[in-house]
């Protein structure tokens, strides 16, 4: 899965001290009718347990700018949990899952259902709202980060 370059997201969950995300190239969409997201979780992320219990998360769509918040929430240099949310500016929308400011896009949603299977969470979620602008968003591909103006 190496070949295949991915749009790298951070998918947020939770809120004040029980908040935590996670680097994805994993989130896509569903479906449009109903607006609906699909994100892959490893089970034994920190993130996991987060999403399980509040039932909602945002689908942050990294910028190529976005590289350094993609290696804190990836858990590089150690850091968990909110502690992943320092350097970038959050709000959030209608849930109350972190939204970056400044993403490509901020996909809101309430978990619809969740399927496990093997070492993931399948994880399907109803688009609450989004907030979208332009720019050129972050790949990985090959072990790195690359962006299309590469």
């Amino acid at each position: 899965m190496r070949h295949v370059a991915g749009t790298v997201s951070v998918v947020t969950a939770g809120g004040e001290d029980d908040r935590t995300g996670a680097t994805v190239t994993s989130a896509t969409a569903l479906s449009v009718e109903p607006p609906t997201m699909i994100v892959n979780i490893n089970r034994s992320s920190s993130t996991w347990p987060v999403v399980e219990r509040h039932r909602r998360f945002c689908v942050n769509i990294l910028t190529a700018e976005h590289q350094a918040v993609a290696d804190r929430f990836a858990g590089k240099g150690g850091v968990k949990g909110k502690e992943r949310y320092a350097g970038a500016e959050w709000t959030t929308l209608a849930t109350g899952a972190p939204a970056l400011i400044g993403s490509l896009a901020a996909i809101d949603c309430d978990v619809e259902e969740i399927i496990e299977r093997h070492s993931h969470a399948i994880i399907i979620g109803r688009v609450i709202a989004i907030s979208a602008r332009g720019g050129s968003p972050l790949i990985y591909s090959q072990g790195q980060y690359r962006n299309l103006k590469d």
